[in-house]
């Protein structure tokens, strides 16, 4: 299996779990390094039906404190090799929030940084499946393009090192997102946001998350992990746990499918500094 989970989240957001709970549970899976990337609190305006905003504000020093002492203190996994923890954080790519999100990945001592993009302006297009239930494939093939730009501004920024599940805009549309998907300028559009990826110096997450959402498939899809292949992308692998049992989800299949594009590798990063491993032959 691979023993390296770099999205866990914790009670602090809208998950359920401590940190050591989470680690606990990851331990006993015999994982060896297991990357905590809670969600970073976000500037008024940019706000979910349930919003926890508040819940992380208040509680980002317990998040940090809990984490970095388990970081100081790692234990023995199943099989008698250590495992350690990394000190992460999930930053959201905001429109027009450039000053607050630099500000937010200076804050503390970060072993690596993930960012994603869930919102689309001011709507966190993840929220719910109500508007792409309504939405014609026009609403949301612009949608996508909107994503993707946002997206590149993401990469382009430098301040992350991991980039979160690359197409999860197509969470609640799965079927039109494949559409979209075969025209050569979306292809193209996709493509440049992997090469600005890449040029930054950043590793494509490849994560399980999808596999237990709405669009029912791995983030990315095939098309991008051929794309991400030819550019020769590292890759990271995340369980985007927001529960005990969500740690590791899906690792073997995710393990065979890297393997079927020709990844050999994945990565991890420790206070910026990129390290690899082999992927195992499950």
């Amino acid at each position: 299996m691979i023993d390296c989970d770099l999205h866990l989240h914790t009670r602090y957001s809208h998950a359920v779990a401590t940190p050591l709970a989470m680690y606990e549970a990851g331990l006993a899976l015999g994982l060896h390094l297991m990357g905590f990337s809670e969600h970073s609190p976000r500037p008024l305006g940019f706000n979910y039906t349930h919003e926890y905003r508040d819940s992380l504000t208040r509680h980002l020093p317990d998040y940090v404190r809990e984490v970095c002492e388990l970081r100081a203190n790692p234990r023995q996994a199943c099989d008698g090799s250590v495992c350690n923890v990394l000190f992460g954080m999930e930053m959201d790519w905001l429109e027009g929030q450039l000053d607050f999100a630099t500000r937010s990945a200076h804050a503390f001592d970060f072993d690596y940084l993930i960012g994603s993009v869930h919102f689309i302006g001011h709507w966190g297009f993840d929220d719910g499946r109500e508007p792409w239930e309504k939405a014609s494939q026009e609403d949301c093939e612009g949608w996508y393009r909107a994503y993707f730009s946002a997206w590149e501004a993401m990469l382009a920024s430098g301040l992350y090192n991991i980039a979160a599940h690359p197409d999860l805009i197509k969470i609640f549309s799965v079927e039109p997102f494949h559409l979209w998907l075969q025209k050569p300028e979306s292809q193209a559009q996709v493509r440049h946001c992997l090469e600005t990826l890449k040029a930054q110096g950043m590793a494509m997450e490849i994560s399980s998350a999808g596999l237990r959402k709405a669009c029912g498939e791995v983030y990315p899809c095939p098309e991008i992990m051929q794309m991400a292949r030819e550019l020769s992308l590292p890759v990271t692998f995340a369980s985007d746990a927001h529960n005990v049992q969500d740690i590791a989800y899906g690792f073997d299949q995710l393990a065979r499918y890297a393997r079927s594009f020709g990844f050999e590798e994945y990565v991890h990063f420790v206070r910026g500094r990129c390290f690899s491993h082999s992927i195992p032959d499950v």
